[in-house]
């Protein structure tokens, strides 16, 4: 269902200049997607850390005044858990292996995209709350804003921070929106009554499970009545975690969301939902297969192996280009129709086909 582009992967670390000489990219992954002044433009998450010295494992963390520590720790230390690529364990305290900050790149062809000169292009975190990084950002465009929703990342926990921009030149941050353990946070991109709408997954611990949710707001900072929408399903390719992926899609038939999920092996897969037009917490249909499974090369290998994840696309027409990180190392794009991804998702729910 879904056509990868001939070119992926269209972006890997070795096009990504480090942020500071003394550094070394490790990842490039998950980007916001929007189009602006006629370009196609990525807002990637970045992951960065020290080169790393044999027998030896670093990382940096960021202080409450904005700069980098770098701890350091010997492979053969019996407190070290290197478990997970994705993090560091010692002493009962967890670490992220990197640290990730958002860049900016653009492209006149949706394919080939490189770092403007004329726009500040890095983002990086800042305060208490952002001591590890910020992460996957989506982007809504919202009466004439463009609103990034992001993952806050600290010893304090995961939550979901906000900034808002018109010229892609000036930020204004609003801070945390939904408090941790909480990610995956997507705007719908139009107020449905005198509400707007966002789906994000706040992480069951013990009781509960990696679900996503629904929540509306006045404003788009205060959030509340919160619906439990979308389980895990036992068995199947999303059994462990399932999470919102870009703004949800509005179609003659209801609100189309792209959503990840994953299995117990950390197998990431890409699915659909369905969600009425005027009650988005209901659930029409939903995907039986995924419209997107890791299948190649640099789906399967890399820095965190077999997964798909998206949180961005463009739509134009009866034609979605996703744009999806693969193992967590690279960006790869793939295009979908609306149309198609309906008929396969009512089908799955025994729902009759689109009007076409």
């Amino acid at each position: 269902m879904a056509v990868r582009f001939p070119e992926n992967p269209i972006l890997t670390k070795a096009d990504i200049r480090p942020s500071r000489p003394d550094w070394v990219v490790e990842c490039v992954l998950n980007p916001g997607v929007f189009r602006f002044e006629g370009k196609t433009w990525l807002l990637l998450r970045i992951a960065e850390r020290p080169p790393q010295k044999d027998g030896m494992v670093s990382f940096p963390v960021m202080n409450g005044a904005g700069e980098f520590n770098v701890m350091e720790f010997q492979k053969s230390d019996i407190h070290l858990d290197l478990s997970d690529t994705r993090m560091v364990g010692y002493k009962g305290q967890s670490y992220l292996s990197t640290i990730s900050h958002l860049r900016l790149v653009c492209s006149d062809d949706g394919v080939h995209f490189y770092e403007p000169t004329d726009f500040p292009t890095q983002i990086f975190g800042q305060g208490a709350y952002e001591t590890f990084g910020i992460e996957d950002c989506r982007v809504s465009l919202i009466e004439g804003i463009y609103h990034l929703t992001y993952t806050q990342v600290s010893e304090n926990g995961v939550g979901v921070g906000l900034m808002r921009t018109a010229d892609w030149r000036q930020f204004q941050k609003e801070g945390m929106i939904l408090p941790p353990h909480n990610k995956d946070c997507a705007l719908f991109e139009e107020k449905i009554g005198d509400q707007y709408y966002c789906l994000h997954r706040p992480s069951g611990l013990g009781l509960g499970g990696n679900f996503i949710w629904m929540a509306a707001s006045p404003d788009l900072l205060h959030w509340g009545r919160h619906q439990c929408i979308l389980h895990t399903r036992e068995g199947w390719w999303d059994s462990a975690r399932v999470g919102a992926g870009a703004a949800p899609i509005k179609t003659p038939e209801g609100w189309l969301e792209i959503y990840h999920g994953a299995d117990h092996h950390h197998r990431y897969c890409l699915g659909a939902l369905l969600l009425d037009l005027n009650d988005p917490s209901k659930v029409l249909a939903r995907s039986h297969h995924p419209l997107l499974e890791p299948a190649y090369d640099y789906e399967l290998t890399g820095f965190f192996g077999n997964v798909i994840f998206t949180n961005g696309h463009v739509v134009k027409g009866d034609e979605i280009t996703l744009y999806y990180g693969a193992s967590d190392e690279v960006i790869c794009g793939a295009t979908l129709s609306v149309e198609a991804v309906l008929e396969q998702v009512l089908k799955d729910a025994g729902l009759a086909a689109p009007r076409s």
